[in-house]
């Protein structure tokens, strides 16, 4: 290939290879509507005939089979995947014969995902359709996840699984809006889709910064117009949607990344009068759990994922007894994980046969004020300081706004750190910006002293 050449920009034929007239109609409405944001991006499902049967055949399997194990005894399946992983991917393979039990796998981290996610990743998995997702990075290292198409579809199984918990099944189709997925960010990756297994009904992804808007008033006109069956974001998005003055109201709301406070819960349950479901999800691994206060945890929503919770020196801990969430599994072939820490903690209990993780402690979402008094999202922070060689970084900002950020980067990033974080935090904003050593685990990344800096 000439080495100037670059590939063309892809088409809504790539995009969505299977689009009906429908579902061309439905994206044109969702482009085109008079009080639509400025979309900033272009994505697709990019599902071949194949793929949709596939992801179809997998969701009747989700919805069909519960997720469940006896305590401390890894599922039948654990042992072939151990077998696969040392026999096709790089990082067991270098490790030598495939081990006979679980427990003898060496556990692995965030931090060595996030070095060279290729060496984690199947030889066997073609390389011309994979996809990558890049974690917010909210509590330690950001990463690539190689992925699929067919694995990106599939979460919607593990959404209707959490839904169908609740006594909901999505049933909005051809010619209507499905999901509308949140964001509240100075820039934020927007786009609007089709989800074929839904007979091409519409899928959104909108900011709700006023700047991605003609008029701000535009928000609530948008949503209402469109009508989603569902909406999906995280704390922020949606303490940011409850200054807007939106008639429209959902069956369910997802919020899919972060923790989830239990006072910002209520108000959403109030405001919108329909179940807020709590999700644990990793880009890592996918949706992970639900949340579930009549089982006192969240539900595992997964049954190919076997859960461990490990000591800091990585002994598994029985049902009752907190640690670190660890992860065995999952559905997506391009990442199949043997005794993942993802550096989360929780219990393990079980409740009428399902696996609970009680007492989560997540991702909590945090706010940063700049010095013009603005509030700005921990996402925001993650993006511009994507762009430097940063392995780890922690930010902290004290009661009268002075900011701390420590790395373990070069000493010599200190300065484009400083005009990254001045560019969005103001000139005038005490700062400052040192080395330091982190462990290979994953940090609490934001933290704040301020009042109201938590959702």
């Amino acid at each position: 290939m000439d080495a100037g050449m670059i590939d063309p920009e892809p088409t809504d034929a790539d995009r969505y290879p299977t689009l009906s007239e429908h579902g061309a109609s439905i994206l044109r409405t969702m482009r085109e509507h008079p009080h639509a944001p400025f979309y900033r991006n272009r994505s697709g499902n990019r599902l071949t005939a194949e793929d949709v049967e596939r992801v179809r055949e997998f969701e009747a399997e989700t919805m069909s089979t519960p997720a469940g194990w006896r305590p401390g005894q890894p599922p039948d399946w654990v042992p072939e995947l151990i077998a696969h992983c040392y026999a096709d991917v790089p990082h067991y393979r270098a490790l030598g014969a495939a081990p006979a039990r679980l427990s003898e796998v060496p556990p692995v981290s965030r931090a060595q995902l996030g070095r060279d996610i290729a060496q984690f990743v199947p030889d066997s998995v073609p390389i011309d359709r994979l996809i990558n997702f890049r974690t917010s990075g909210t509590t330690g290292h950001p990463l690539l996840v190689a992925s699929h198409p067919v694995v990106a579809a599939s979460y919607l199984a593990f959404h209707k699984k959490a839904l169908a918990r609740f006594g909901i099944t999505l049933r909005n189709g051809r010619g209507k809006v499905g999901v509308v997925i949140l964001g509240y960010q100075r820039e934020c990756f927007t786009y609007v889709s089709v989800t074929p297994t839904m007979d091409d009904s519409g899928l959104a992804k909108i900011n709700l910064h006023p700047t991605d808007w003609r008029d701000p008033e535009d928000r609530a006109r948008y949503v209402d117009a469109l009508e989603p069956e569902v909406l999906a974001g995280d704390p922020i998005s949606y303490a940011e949607l409850l200054n807007i003055s939106l008639r429209w109201k959902p069956r369910a709301l997802l919020c899919t990344s972060m923790a989830l406070s239990p006072a910002l819960r209520a108000e959403l349950t109030k405001r919108f009068e329909c179940p807020v479901l709590d999700l644990y999800s990793l880009n890592e691994a996918g949706p992970v759990g639900v949340a579930d206060a009549g089982v006192g945890g969240h539900v595992l929503l997964q049954h190919r994922l076997y859960v461990e919770i490990l000591d800091p020196t990585g002994k598994p801990q029985p049902p009752g007894e907190r640690g670190e969430i660890t992860l065995t599994g999952g559905f997506n072939f391009c990442l199949p994980l043997l005794r993942y820490r993802t550096g989360d903690q929780a219990a393990l209990a079980f409740h009428a046969g399902e696996p609970v993780l009680v007492g989560l402690e997540g991702r909590p979402p945090v706010r940063f004020r700049t010095s013009h008094g603005e509030w700005i999202n921990n996402i925001e922070i993650t993006q511009v300081l994507r762009r430097l060689t940063l392995p780890q970084f922690c930010l902290y900002q004290s009661g009268d706004g002075a900011l701390v950020l420590r790395h373990s980067g070069s000493a010599s990033l200190g300065p484009a750190i400083e005009a990254e974080l001045r560019r969005l935090f103001g000139a005038t904003t005490a700062l400052e910006v040192r080395t330091d050593d982190f462990v290979d685990s994953k940090p609490v990344q934001y933290t704040s002293e301020l009042p109201n800096a938590q959702t």
